[in-house]
């Protein structure tokens, strides 16, 4: 068990300057419990900080540790639940109050929405927000009206089959490893840029 858990904090510590603060993964209404459980994985995976599902139909429970037992969301998420903060909400207003409150900006996956700002996924530029939500919609509704409405804008994934659509487990993937690529490249720039010049320049000036 010591040996199990100095090597998870070994592998945090390594991973800890690649995660993307102030960036948080938003679930609205799932359907399938399981679609919870892989978009966890993915937050996870790619260095998201947190995870918020919204749940109306209270099908979660609402501390962290417990959704940590919960087999049906350790197994689809492959235990990366363990590792990564969820948090849930009874309804869109109290999360988007809650992310407005702390002064973080969402933007909501969709298609095209007649008078919004829409953009294609990997032509906007995620940086510009210093705290960020972006919000994946229920698996046959979509995104809320209400979310779309206080969102700052929509994002798309071009496609180009027969069948223009994605499932929720692979939309939150692309999404999410375009958005952690940007903001990891800015935040490493950024540590850089303020790290100054090392010690062996100055020393030999």
């Amino acid at each position: 068990m010591e040996t199990e858990k100095s090597t998870a904090r070994k592998r945090a510590d390594e991973i800890k300057d690649y995660r993307c603060k102030n960036l948080i993964a938003v679930i609205e209404e799932p359907n399938d419990i399981r679609n919870i459980g892989t978009v966890i994985r993915n937050v996870n995976a790619l260095g998201v900080e947190k995870t918020y599902i919204v749940d109306s139909r209270k099908a979660l429970p609402d501390g962290w540790e417990e959704m940590r037992e919960r087999k049906s969301l350790t197994k689809p998420s492959v235990s990366a639940i363990k590792w990564s903060f969820v948090k849930r909400f009874d309804s869109t207003e109290d999360c988007l109050d809650h992310l407005q409150k702390n002064r973080f900006a969402s933007v909501v996956t969709s298609p095209h929405v007649k008078g919004k700002d829409n953009r294609i996924l990997h032509e906007t530029d995620y940086t510009t927000y210093t705290k960020l939500a972006v919000w994946f919609g229920n698996e046959s509704r979509g995104i809320s009206d209400i979310a779309v409405d206080r969102s700052e804008f929509c994002v798309s994934i071009p496609m180009f089959g027969m069948i223009e659509s994605l499932n929720l487990g692979t939309t939150s993937g692309i999404v999410l490893y375009e958005i952690t690529k940007q903001r990891r490249a800015y935040q490493m720039k950024y540590k850089r840029a303020n790290r100054g010049p090392n010690k062996s320049s100055s020393a030999g000036s």
